[in-house]
């Protein structure tokens, strides 16, 4: 069984709820930086993101789910910074902890001028979950590339999450606020698996943009600090 049906079956509330976001399901201020891959504006994968969405909030129990932004979709490549989370190994080796979350970006972004992108990949939907879409490369060696540029900015920024190999690539579209009752996993699971075949049959491979770095207020918006030429 997935990791969403496990996190389903056992319920409970959200520990990011409060801090990330309300009951309400409005975001609340959380600074960082990331490097992802944003969803192409316009593109045919935004299309079918925004019919998804409307679909998922149509669910039973939507309201125990906090929906982001359309603008805000993306693949995340490399964590990055959160305010939430100061500690080594989440946090670069040389920079201190209590360094603001601006400082740090500027940081970050210095040493990142010299990066040498690695090649393009693709991605393509593995499942869609409450909580979004998991993602895989489109091809073995999509997969192997995409790997190899967390690789490259983990050397080039100075650390390596306790997650670093096993972080899944996905795409958010919602935050559980607390798990639906565990008697509605059979209905999600046969829904969520005829939007997932919809939803590859309409998109075989997503539409990214190149991977940037990119700061964000919330989880709501992703303005970007810096782009490779090539990527």
């Amino acid at each position: 069984m997935a990791r969403w049906q496990d996190a389903f079956l056992a319920g409970g509330e959200n520990p990011r709820l409060g801090s990330r976001f309300n009951a309400q399901g409005q975001f609340l201020p959380e600074h960082g930086n990331t490097i992802v891959a944003q969803v192409t504006a316009g593109s045919a994968t935004e299309a079918a993101l925004i019919d998804l969405r409307q679909a998922l909030m149509a669910l039973p129990h939507a309201d125990h789910f906090a929906f982001t932004a359309v603008q805000s979709y993306h693949m995340t490549v490399y964590e990055g910074v959160i305010e939430t989370r100061r500690a080594r190994g989440y946090w670069p080796d040389d920079l201190a902890l209590d360094l603001s979350i601006d400082a740090m970006t500027d940081a970050m972004s210095a040493k990142l001028a010299a990066f040498t992108p690695p090649p393009p990949f693709k991605m393509r939907l593995e499942e869609v979950t409450p909580l979004g879409l998991h993602l895989t490369g489109a091809t073995p060696q999509d997969e192997a590339t995409a790997r190899a540029w967390r690789d490259a900015l983990a050397q080039a920024l100075g650390f390596r999450t306790p997650s670093h190999d096993t972080y899944g690539f996905h795409t958010t579209m919602a935050y559980q606020k607390r798990w639906p009752p565990s008697e509605a996993l059979g209905h999600y699971e046969q829904v969520l698996a005829q939007l997932g075949a919809d939803f590859a049959a309409r998109v075989p491979v997503l539409d990214l943009d190149p991977p940037a770095f990119y700061r964000f207020s919330d989880m709501n918006a992703f303005p970007p600090v810096r782009r490779w030429v090539g990527a």
